[in-house]
């Protein structure tokens, strides 16, 4: 198809087959018969059931999933599963836990199970009293709620509490309803979000304004899960180590430039479990975040502290809204299998567990930085992507890689030049 004469504007392209879509999207993109055998080959993701989690699929993007060991959570032995394309995040998880492994390992705990719907109502005449109006029809307002997800309070869930905040805002004032829910171990995005719906109309007849938006909050700041190791000082390398990734946490808590890469390298892990689980990454990325800049300055997740005996105590706090039920996470065959190997019962243990990986991460990633540098393991693992992408297969990969490393130049063209030697020298 040529460029001139080819149109994004398929009709009916949603009731097609994937094998279906495949080829129109391969003569759209001109793509040749390997790249489109890749598209169709969906792993151990039934293609039916890929075509049922979203729309208009094509085909499936496999990930690697690794398995972070030496894992000490709450005195319990773990495996961690771990998606991510990203090297050197699964082997940091490793180290990290290995060098606390004989302290203890890391304790957990969780602030419970609690989401946040809101509901916006705007042109609210009074909007102070009708706060007060609101606030006072709480038993209605858990008949409403609760009488939408009968299942939900089978299992000790349901409506909690409410609270109403009225928001200053570009538009004028915004009456914004909080609906405070106990969703156990469901994510709970679909139960808070129904509530939110059912009791909409209401809250414009209690208040006598418009009611706009109606939907969960990402920061589920009543949903905060916690961990804390301490590593001692002859298992990290000494004071000098010690003092090096406390100052390295200070800089992040005071520099949001140097906050931003801290705390992905946080979320590196804690993302990595939450995909192979099949939870929301975007959900919980955005509900860190925004915790993070809770006090109106974007800051550390993480607190590096020195304690009395002289050893690294290290502690992070997040938002932390996974489930165990519901979407792809009971859904997707790979999911399943990593929940299994993870051992875990409750939505709540996950959260404590995925927090647990993230001060993992985060304490490797800054012993790097206050030793070697971030460079040299990263690196070390990252000169196998290189030599792949030069073209090395096989035995080759790795001498390559390995040759990059000793010449402390990870670069594709000078590993193409490597290659060439090495298959020259062959001849």
């Amino acid at each position: 198809m040529s460029q001139s004469h080819r149109s994004s504007r398929i009709s009916g392209f949603h009731k097609k087959s994937p094998a279906e879509r495949l080829a129109i999207v391969s003569e759209f993109a001109g793509l040749g018969g390997a790249a489109a055998a890749k598209l169709s080959d969906t792993g151990n993701l039934d293609l039916d059931l890929a075509d049922r989690l979203v729309e208009n699929v094509v085909g499936s993007m496999n990930i690697p999933l690794g398995i972070a060991t030496n894992m000490k959570v709450d005195g319990e032995e773990l495996l961690i599963p771990m998606a991510t394309e990203e090297s050197s995040v699964v082997a940091a998880v490793c180290n990290a836990a290995r060098q606390c492994y004989d302290a203890g390992g890391f304790t957990s705990s969780m602030s419970g199970t609690l989401m946040i719907a809101q509901i916006q109502a705007i042109g609210v005449a009074d909007p102070h009293a009708a706060r007060l109006r609101i606030l006072g029809r709480r038993d209605e307002i858990k008949a409403v709620c609760d009488g939408c997800d009968p299942i939900l309070l089978k299992f000790g869930g349901g409506f909690r509490d409410v609270e109403v905040r009225v928001l200053d805002s570009q538009g004028g004032p915004m009456l914004i309803t909080h609906l405070i829910v106990d969703t156990r171990d469901a994510m709970g995005a679909n139960a808070v979000n129904s509530m939110a719906e059912k009791l909409a109309p209401h809250i414009a007849e209690w208040t006598g304004g418009r009611v706009y938006l109606r939907i969960l909050s990402n920061l589920a700041d009543r949903r905060l899960a916690r961990a804390h190791a301490v590593w001692p000082l002859d298992q990290i390398g000494g004071e000098a180590v010690r003092d090096g990734i406390v100052s390295a946490y200070h800089f992040a808590d005071a520099d949001p430039y140097r906050a931003a890469t801290h705390n992905k390298g946080i979320m590196n892990g804690v993302s990595a479990v939450v995909l192979a689980t099949g939870n929301d990454t975007r959900a919980v990325e955005a509900g860190a975040h925004a915790y993070a800049a809770r006090d109106g300055r974007y800051r550390s997740l993480t607190r590096f502290e020195v304690t009395a005996s002289g050893d690294l105590s290290g502690s992070i706090e997040l938002p932390m809204a996974v489930g165990l039920i519901g979407g792809a996470t009971k859904a997707h065959p790979t999911a399943q299998a990593c929940l299994k190997i993870l051992g875990v019962a409750s939505a709540e243990r996950l959260a404590r567990v995925i927090a647990a990986v993230g001060l993992a991460q985060n304490f490797s990633a800054l012993k790097a930085l206050a030793t070697t540098g971030i460079q040299k393991g990263h690196m070390a693992l990252h000169a196998q992507n290189i030599a792949m992408m030069a073209g090395a297969v096989g035995g080759e990969i790795d001498r390559v890689a390995r040759i990059l490393v000793e010449r402390g130049t990870v670069r594709q063209d000078v590993a193409q030049a490597i290659l060439e030697d090495m298959r020259a020298a062959a001849r």
